[in-house]
């Protein structure tokens, strides 16, 4: 059976430190027409459980723990019975949405989740959030880096919880080098490669942000 990279868009709301903005986020279903991992159940369990549709649903996948990309994820382990996964750095984020309710299993740098012919490795990559993790599949030729890479740069560091010489190290040593051609794959907006966010990065620090 063919595994496959399925896409969703939900929406709904940011908030953290005392601010709240509107957002559209990525929501990335990877598996076969059997079973399937979901990465960031954002916003709408409703909408991506219908995604799922019929396959087993093994896992739930938190790229990092700000409140939209993990609202949906209790709803959506309820109905299917999936695991959620997070890395443990990112507890005290979590407990700010789900104050009730702990992730199932914790999210361990290189460890290799799998379901539906993909084998997602988990890479830790702290900045953006302490416990925020890309998922590396070399055989998709793929990485989903939620909130850590984006089409035109590193994600934002300016509010708690974050730091930007720490996202531009976990870039570097972690993300770029990975083959040039491996498509990254957005919490929020647009896809694009290793390899176009490569001297994009050297931008960054050349100009200090």
């Amino acid at each position: 059976m063919t595994t496959r990279i399925e896409h969703l868009v939900t929406s709904g709301q940011f908030s953290l430190d005392g601010g709240t903005w509107d957002v559209d986020n990525n929501v990335w279903i990877v598996g076969d027409d059997h079973e399937a991992i979901v990465i960031d159940a954002a916003h709408d369990a409703d909408a991506i459980a219908e995604a799922v549709g019929n396959r087993r649903l093994t896992a739930i996948v938190c790229t990092h723990a700000h409140n939209d990309h993990i609202d949906a994820a209790p709803a959506l382990a309820e109905r299917t019975g999936a695991t959620i996964w997070l890395h443990h750095d990112d507890l005290p984020l979590w407990k700010q949405t789900h104050p009730d309710r702990e992730p199932d299993a914790w999210l361990v740098d290189g460890q290799v989740l799998e379901a539906g012919g993909a084998d997602l490795r988990v890479l830790h990559t702290p900045g953006h959030a302490p416990g925020a993790v890309c998922l590396y599949d070399p055989g998709l030729g793929t990485v989903f880096t939620g909130d850590t890479l984006f089409q035109g740069g590193p994600g934002a560091t300016g509010r708690s919880f974050s730091h930007f010489p720490t996202i531009i190290d976990s870039i570097r040593d972690r993300l770029l080098t990975l083959p040039p051609d491996t498509t990254v794959r957005t919490g929020h907006g647009d896809s694009t490669t290793i390899g176009a966010e490569a001297p994009r990065l050297e931008e960054w620090i050349a100009r200090g942000h």
